[in-house]
């Protein structure tokens, strides 16, 4: 049987039904958090995308539960847009080309954006970049706040893991287990655009991707990394922190 779409009311009729036929599995909830802490949780498709916008303390999950997904992750500051994720300080900062636990994700200004808390996947990539298709998601994501094209630079993929050889060539590691996940904590409120598409060496289609934010303010006053570089950038993130809250009390 058709439905007609040929009036305003049918077609408002036939929009209806379809929506009360649809079905939108969500992701699977983190063990142990109060449901009243979550502040966000999606299941991302393949060739899909989020943008969302995280506050200080947001202690954010990505997870692969089907083993394929692979997250094409950006941080961009709401208030000051021009500064964001900067891959290459990513890397050289830290001393450090492939993420794990307490690997920051820093912005050219040496400030933290992100701190990875718990990483049970370990195939990750930070050299190559996202696909021409998963840039576009980026930026179908980044319009949504205001961002051009090329406010979209290179990004970190989570789940799809890159490693170098002797020579220097660039080869694809896979995936991990189905269930793999990764933690990072916001330590400045920041936009989370994230696409779920193949990597540039990986070519398999993606699968889900789960995507769960929550309230963890208390996980900023942990020491997550003693290394010299990322105590430096907590200060210089706490800084910059501290002035904005004087900032925003002389207004």
């Amino acid at each position: 049987m058709t439905s007609s779409t040929a009036s305003t009311e049918s077609a408002r009729a036939h929009a209806r039904s379809q929506a009360a036929a649809a079905t939108i599995e969500g992701p699977d909830l983190p063990a142990g958090v109060e449901s009243a802490r979550i502040t966000f949780a999606q299941r991302i498709p393949r060739d899909g995308y989020a943008n969302i916008v995280l506050g200080r303390g947001t202690r954010i999950r990505l997870a692969d539960p089907a083993g394929a997904a692979c997250a094409h992750l950006l941080l961009v500051r709401p208030e000051a847009p021009w500064e964001r994720l900067n891959v290459a300080d990513t890397v050289k900062v830290p001393w450090q080309a492939y993420l794990g636990d307490g690997h920051p994700l820093l912005s050219d200004q040496g400030r933290i954006l992100a701190t990875v808390l718990a990483d049970t996947s370990g195939s990750h990539d930070t050299l190559c970049g996202p696909t021409a298709e998963a840039r576009q998601l980026l930026r179908l994501a980044g319009a949504k706040h205001g961002l051009e094209p090329r406010d979209i630079g290179p990004t970190v993929s989570f789940f799809r893991g890159v490693r170098v050889e002797s020579d220097g060539a660039l080869t694809a590691t896979g995936s991990a287990a189905p269930g793999s996940s990764v933690d990072l904590l916001v330590h400045l409120p920041a936009v989370l655009l994230v696409a779920n598409a193949a990597h540039p060496l990986d070519d398999r289609a993606a699968t889900d991707l789960d995507v769960v934010a929550w309230a963890a303010p208390e996980d900023l006053a942990v020491t997550h990394n003693t290394d010299p570089e990322y105590q430096r950038a907590v200060q210089n993130t706490e800084r910059a922190w501290t002035a904005a809250l004087t900032l925003e009390v002389r207004e």
